[in-house]
C-alpha cells in the first residue's frame, strides 16, 4: 500500500513555543503551513514554571509583540498574577512577569492556532528530512508518511531523545511524561548536522491543601496591572489575583542534600547533558554556594482550576526519598504532599553556529530552527526564535529580504547573534546583562523599535502600524512643549519643589529640566502644569523616560552609531579566510568556521582579536 504523499509550503516540527510562533507567523503571511507535534496534547504546554516574562524575558515577550507574535497577546487573556520586576531600579531593567493558568494558556494557544486560516496541525512524529543537493524537500514521519514542502522549521525543545531522571529512575519520555522524539536525530546526523546532549529540571508540583501558608512571605501582584501586548486595552486586564509565596530553605534542607550527593544522578555522572549555569538545581545551588545558608522557594499555583502548586527554585533530579525529606524540611512545607516528583530531563539539541543569523542552517538550504533545539532555554527565548524563523522561511519563499535584527535593535538581536555567533556549552539564558544597548532596548518601547519592522513583513496590520505612529507623534509633541514651557519662581511652584523635597527655583525653568531632578517626574509636576494634555498613560511614560535619562540615552546612541559602523561592514560568507596574511592561525580557524557576515559580527567571535579585525579592516579597504 503506497504511504501517503502531502505537500505544504513549510512544515514546523514541535508545537511548543517556538512551533506556534513559528506556524503562526508562516499562516498569517499567507502559506500553506502544517505543524507536526507528538501530542496535541502539548501544543504551548509550558512543562515547567507557570509564568511567562521575567527579568529580560519579559523585554522579549514584548518585542514579539511588537513583531506581530502571539505569546503577549496568550498571557494577557489567561494570567492569574502579573507584577512589574525591578521597579526600583532603573527603567532599563523593568521587566513584566506574569503567573499563567497552565491549562487555559495551552487551550487558547491552540483555538488561536486552530482557527488560523492556511494552518493544519498534525499528531505524527516526524523522523527524517529529506534534503536533495542541499536543499531541503521535505519530512518524512515515522508512520511512512511524505510532507513535500519548499521550507521546514524544527523546533523539537527537549523532546528529542528525551529521558527523564530522578535518583535512579530513569524514563525515556519527553516533558511530563509525554512522548518523546526517537528518530529525528539520526536523520538530521545523515545530514551533517552537529548535536549537542543538554539537560533542563524542573522542582515537584505539591498539593496546596498540604501547605501552610501561615509560615510563608505572602507574594502580591501589582494593584494596577500592565498587558504584555501593545494591543490589549489595559483597563481590560485589571482583575482579582491569586497571590504567590515565599519560604526559604535552611541548613536541615542542605544537610539532607549533601549527605545524598551520591544517589544524585547529576554528580554520579549518571545525567550526562549540560546544564543551564543560571538555572540550577537545588543540589548544585547547595555545593556551588556552599557560604549560603538558604535559599528562596517560590510557592506558585499551577492555574485557578487546580491544587497543584510550583516550588520554584527547587528543581531536583534527587531520588523521590530524599526530595520529600528535603522538601518538609522547608517552613510551610512540612506535611507537603508530591503530585509530581522533580526529574531532570535530557535531550538532543544542536550547535546553533551552525545557522546563519537568519536562523536557517548554514550547509542545508529551506531548513531552519528555533527554541530549545538551538540550545537555548526558556519559553520566551524559545518564542521569539520561533517567530524569527518563521517570518524568514517566509521571506526566503516569496524572494524577499530575510529579518536580522542587530544587537542595538531588540533584545532577539542580542539572543540570536549569542547563539550563533558565541561558543554556548549550556543552555543559552537571556539576561538584562547581556544586552549592551539596554536603556535604549527597553520593554516599554519595544512598540517604537519593531513594529515597522512588524508593518513592513506584514504581521502588522495597517491601523496598528497607524496608532503607533500616532503614539510616536504625541510623544514627540509632548516632549517638545514640556522643554518650551517656563515656569517661575510663585508661590505655587516652591511649594510643589518643597513637597517633593526639591531644591526651590531662584529663577525660572523648563518642565523637562525639573522633570530630570531625581526626586521628581512628570506626573509629579502635574498641578503646576496648567496646559498638560490628556495622554495615554503608554505616553506619559515614554515622555517621562526620554526626558529624565535623555543625557543617558544620547551617548548609548552614539555607540550605537559606532556599533553601526561595523555592522555595516559586510563579509563575504563564502570567503576563505587563509587567502588573508597577518590573521593569527586561530583566528582564521574561527573565522572559517563561523563565517560572519560583518565586521560586527567577527568582532565578537570568540579568538578573533582586535589586532585581527584590524588585519580585517585593512584588508577591506584595500580591496
Amino acid at each position: 500500500m503506497p504511504n501517503l504523499v502531502e505537500s505544504y509550503d513549510i512544515v514546523v516540527v514541535g508545537a511548543g513555543h517556538a512551533g506556534c510562533e513559528a506556524a503562526l507567523a508562516c499562516a498569517r503571511l499567507g502559506m500553506e503551513t502544517i505543524m507536526f507535534t507528538v501530542s496535541v496534547d502539548s501544543i504551548a504546554l509550558m512543562p515547567c514554571n507557570p509564568n511567562i516574562g521575567g527579568s529580560s524575558k519579559g523585554h522579549l515577550v514584548r518585542e514579539i509583540d511588537a513583531l506581530g507574535g502571539e505569546m503577549g497577546k496568550n498571557i494577557d487573556k489567561t494570567f492569574i498574577q502579573s507584577k512589574m520586576l525591578n521597579r526600583s531600579k532603573g527603567p532599563a531593567v523593568h521587566s513584566l512577569r506574569a503567573q499563567a493558568d497552565k491549562q487555559d494558556y495551552t487551550r487558547e494557544m491552540r483555538k488561536t492556532l486552530e482557527n488560523t486560516d492556511h494552518l493544519t496541525i498534525r499528531q505524527a512524529e516526524v523522523s527524517e528530512i529529506i534534503v536533495k543537493d542541499g536543499e531541503l524537500a521535505g519530512v518524512k514521519t515515522y508512520s511512512g508518511a511524505i510532507y513535500h514542502c519548499k521550507a521546514a522549521i524544527l523546533c523539537t525543545g527537549t523532546y528529542l531523545n528525551a529521558r527523564c531522571i530522578y535518583g535512579d529512575v530513569s524514563n525515556p519520555t519527553g516533558p511530563n511524561g509525554l512522548q518523546a522524539a526517537r528518530h529525528l536525530t539520526d536523520s538530521l546526523r545523515q545530514n551533517g548536522v552537529e548535536m549537542y546532549r543538554f539537560k533542563t529540571g524542573t522542582p515537584a508540583r505539591v498539593d496546596k491543601r498540604s501547605i501552610d501558608f501561615t509560615r510563608m512571605e505572602e507574594q502580591f501582584g501589582d494593584e494596577r496591572v500592565v498587558p504584555f501586548s501593545f494591543t490589549t486595552d489595559p483597563d481590560s486586564v485589571q482583575k482579582d489575583q491569586v497571590s504567590c509565596w515565599l519560604t526559604y530553605t535552611n541548613e536541615t534542607t542542605h544537610e539532607i542534600i549533601r549527605a545524598n550527593l551520591d544517589r544524585s544522578p547529576l554528580f554520579s555522572g549518571a545525567i550526562e547533558g549540560t546544564g543551564p549555569r543560571y538555572c540550577p538545581s537545588i543540589e548544585d545551588k547547595v555545593v556551588k554556594f556552599a557560604d549560603k545558608n538558604r535559599h528562596q522557594v517560590f510557592i506558585e499555583p499551577e492555574g485557578l482550576h487546580t491544587n497543584e502548586m510550583y516550588l520554584g527554585g527547587m528543581s531536583s533530579s534527587l531520588p523521590e526519598d530524599v526530595q520529600y525529606a528535603m522538601y518538609k524540611t522547608v517552613p510551610g512545607l512540612e506535611h507537603v504532599r508530591i503530585v509530581r516528583n522533580a526529574y531532570a530531563i535530557e535531550y538532543d539539541c544542536i550547535n546553533p553556529r551552525q545557522l546563519k543569523p537568519t536562523l536557517e542552517f548554514k550547509m542545508i538550504r529551506g531548513l531552519f530552527s528555533g527554541g530549545q533545539f538551538n540550545g537555548s532555554s526558556g519559553y520566551e527565548e524559545a518564542a521569539a526564535q520561533g517567530l524569527i524563523a518563521g517570518i524568514n522561511a517566509v521571506m526566503e519563499l516569496k524572494g524577499k529580504q530575510q529579518i536580522v535584527l542587530d544587537r542595538s535593535q531588540a533584545y532577539i538581536g542580542v539572543l540570536i547573534d549569542d547563539l550563533v555567533t558565541k561558543e554556548n556549552h549550556e543552555p543559552y539564558r537571556m539576561m538584562t546583562s547581556r544586552a549592551e544597548y539596554r536603556l535604549l532596548l527597553r520593554q516599554d518601547n519595544a512598540d517604537l523599535r519593531l513594529s515597522e519592522i512588524g508593518y513592513e513583513v506584514g504581521l502588522i496590520d495597517e491601523s496598528r502600524w497607524q496608532s503607533v505612529q500616532e503614539k510616536k507623534q504625541a510623544i514627540d509633541r509632548e516632549i517638545k512643549r514640556l522643554e518650551e514651557t517656563t515656569v517661575g519662581t510663585t508661590a505655587s511652584v516652591q511649594a510643589l519643589l518643597k513637597k517633593y523635597d526639591s531644591t526651590p527655583l531662584n529663577s525660572g525653568a523648563t518642565l523637562a529640566e525639573l522633570i530630570k531632578r531625581p526626586e521628581l517626574d512628570y506626573e509629579k509636576l502635574a498641578e503646576i502644569d496648567e496646559n498638560r494634555p490628556q495622554l495615554d498613560e503608554r505616553v506619559c511614560e515614554q515622555v517621562n523616560i526620554n526626558i529624565k535619562y535623555e543625557g543617558y540615552i544620547r551617548r548609548q546612541l552614539q555607540q550605537v552609531a559606532q556599533f553601526k559602523k561595523l555592522e555595516g561592514r559586510k563579509l563575504d560568507p563564502e570567503f576563505d579566510y587563509t587567502k588573508i596574511s597577518g590573521l593569527r592561525k586561530e583566528a582564521v580557524q574561527k573565522l572559517n568556521l563561523y563565517k560572519p557576515m560583518s565586521i560586527g559580527q567577527a568582532s565578537r567571535i570568540s579568538g578573533v582579536s582586535p589586532a585581527d579585525i584590524s588585519v580585517l579592516l585593512v584588508y577591506l579597504t584595500g580591496k
